[in-house]
């Protein structure tokens, strides 16, 4: 049986999906009740649990093989202890983690919410699990911010419209983590995750423009207005680190990784491809 955590966000519906038309048994943990999209009889059953609670995954972990380990945005705050999860994975008897981390890890390793990251990476390493870990750069579902304003103003409001970075679409990232967790020979990877291309905010309205077949008028906003936003829906400490990569990227976060790709057999998909695939979010 296969645990995947975050089950009904962008990446893990997509992952539990994928492992269960594989035939895989899943327990589909999320912190509020499911939606009744999937039953026993397919393979899946779902199960709320709190990762921030001390021991909260630990029923979640019984008789469980591998897990998905996808943190919550509280326990990127400073003064959580997310490490501990990986004690839990071991205690339940779990044998192989594949843990989302985050490519500003490897690229700004003394943000606040990088070094706890960094802190489970290696108690992943040192726990003698077997493990991958998946770093994605930003995420394509991330234009889901801007859905009510699109479909009320057909407006997107974001910071630095004209600075971009390789963002990746969550299906390729669920598709990663279901090789990692079904493939013996992903075991001891760490894959730098991007899309295919470079794109700017302003880029991304202008592609969920041609999605909606209607113009979309783009808006930008300043650091502390974007901070302000942020903030409602995420540690303060994110929402910093975070800007910090959108307003400058490094020549590291502007490169396009061949890891998605070389897991996939295929290229990532570009950011056009996500917004015609959820363009209903927008109308």
């Amino acid at each position: 049986m296969i645990v995947v955590t975050g089950a009904t966000g962008n990446v893990g519906r997509p992952l539990t999906r994928a492992l269960a038309e594989a035939g895989r048994q899943v327990t589909a943990v999320s912190r509020h009740a499911a939606s009744a999209s999937a039953s026993a009889s397919d393979g899946v059953r779902h199960t709320v649990a709190d990762l921030a609670e001390p021991n909260g995954l630990e029923p979640a972990l019984v008789g469980a093989e591998a897990l998905f380990l996808l943190l919550p945005g509280d326990l990127h705050a400073v003064g959580a202890r997310p490490a501990d999860i990986i004690g839990q994975a071991v205690a339940g008897g779990v044998r192989r983690v594949v843990l989302l981390s985050s490519l500003g890890v490897a690229t700004r390793p003394f943000g606040p919410t990088r070094i706890a990251l960094r802190e489970v990476e290696d108690a992943l390493r040192d726990s003698g699990l077997e493990w991958a870990i998946l770093r994605p750069g930003g995420f394509a579902s991330n234009a889901l911010w801007w859905a009510g304003s699109v479909r009320a103003r057909r407006v997107v409001a974001a910071p630095f419209g004209d600075v971009g970075v390789p963002i990746i679409d969550p299906a390729d990232i669920a598709e990663v983590a279901a090789a990692c967790l079904l493939d013996d020979r992903h075991i001891g990877g760490v894959y730098e995750l991007t899309g295919p291309e470079v794109i700017t905010p302003r880029g991304q309205a202008e592609a969920i423009a041609t999605a909606l077949g209607s113009p979309v008028r783009f808006h930008d906003l300043t650091r502390d207005e974007a901070r302000a936003a942020m903030a409602q829906s995420m540690p303060v400490e994110l929402a910093e680190d975070t800007l910090d990569i959108l307003g400058s990227p490094s020549p590291a976060e502007l490169r396009v990784s061949p890891d998605a790709e070389g897991v996939l057999g295929r290229p990532p998909r570009p950011f056009a491809h996500w917004a015609a695939r959820n363009v209903a979010a927008f109308r």
